[in-house]
């Protein structure tokens, strides 16, 4: 497109930690891919940031919420301090492999949905700056497939054009994040009962951060129907299970809120997901404060996770989002 680029390497390993292969391996490639470019390679340490990420993660858990570290690593990291450097060295733009898009709406840019909507990651984005959008390309946005872009990999002879995808949190070996924790902090191996909602005892756990709202495998409990996790109280160390329709609710409280347009101030209609698989459904958000809004669906939901975010719709285009909150006591 006429662009002068450059390429960056981020490093998000804690820094107590070596770098893993895997990790080598991910560098070897973009030190070849630069090359063969013939574009210059900044290599960037965010192991202290990324640590704030992962105490952000394990703290969420020990209160018996489910985090979503990507969203928080793509704020803060990735269109926060990464983008700050590349603005410190002069560029214009952050351009990421990312499946959103940048829309212009109404004279400004908009944060939107990937072309291709299986691979789409807008959801993990709503926690970008408004202000920032300006200055983020997102060259697979207008894909029509994961397919499409590694066909032009290939034909431009790039040695990581069948690589396989990377679904995990990069942090977390083997994705087994209950291992992860148990080692990372073995203070949440805290036991506590695993009870019906009448209060009922049906068992025992060794944490509640090994489980999350609507699990139903692991349990390790006999009951004469499939049973879920209905609720999580760290206080009292206790899971609370029930049917799967003891999931379904009409209403949640977001906080902490991201906003793409003016904080509305009235009831306002909207698409709202609840995770990252979930299809976006009818709803409306009801303003409590600028930092805070109620959110009535038109239908229940199943399993509305406190620690996750629910981030807004107009179409394709992303309003604004936050953060579930606990249901109160």
């Amino acid at each position: 497109q006429g662009y002068q680029c450059a390429g960056v390497f981020m490093r998000m390993t804690p820094a107590t930690l070596k770098l893993s292969d895997n990790l080598k391996g991910h560098l070897r490639d973009v030190q070849q891919i630069t090359r063969q470019l013939g574009i210059e390679l900044y290599v960037v340490d965010f192991s202290w940031e990324i640590q704030q990420v992962i105490d952000y993660f394990c703290y969420e858990y020990s209160m018996g919420r489910t985090p979503n570290p990507c969203i928080r690593c793509n704020a803060m990291l990735k269109f926060g301090r990464l983008l700050a450097f590349a603005r410190n060295e002069g560029m214009d733009f952050l351009a990421t492999g990312h499946y959103a898009r940048i829309v212009q709406h109404a004279g400004f840019p908009r944060l939107a949905r990937a072309k291709a909507t299986d691979k789409d990651q807008s959801y993990f984005l709503f926690g970008i700056n408004r202000k920032d959008l300006g200055s983020i390309l997102f060259p697979n946005g207008s894909a029509s497939s994961k397919d499409e872009i590694r066909e032009k990999a290939k034909n431009m002879g790039l040695p990581n054009y069948d690589k396989e995808d990377s679904q995990e949190i990069c942090f977390v070996p083997d994705d087994d994040y209950v291992k992860f924790l148990s080692a990372y902090h073995k203070e949440l191996d805290i036991p506590g009962k695993i009870i019906d909602l009448d209060g009922k005892v049906l068992g025992e756990h060794k944490g509640v951060f090994r489980y999350t709202i609507g699990q139903r495998r692991g349990l390790r409990i006999a009951a004469g129907e499939p049973l879920y996790v209905v609720k999580i109280n760290p206080t009292t160390a206790t899971i609370i299970v029930g049917p799967r329709n003891a999931l379904a609710k009409k209403e949640l409280i977001s906080a902490n809120m991201n906003w793409h347009i003016n904080p509305p101030t009235r009831p306002m209609n909207i698409q709202a997901r609840i995770r990252s698989t979930h299809t976006p459904a009818d709803a409306t958000i009801e303003p409590i404060t600028t930092d805070r809004v109620k959110v009535i669906f038109d239908k229940p939901q199943y399993a509305i996770t406190p620690g996750q975010a629910v981030v807004f719709y107009d179409g394709d285009i992303i309003i604004g989002g936050g953060w579930i909150q606990p249901d109160e006591p």
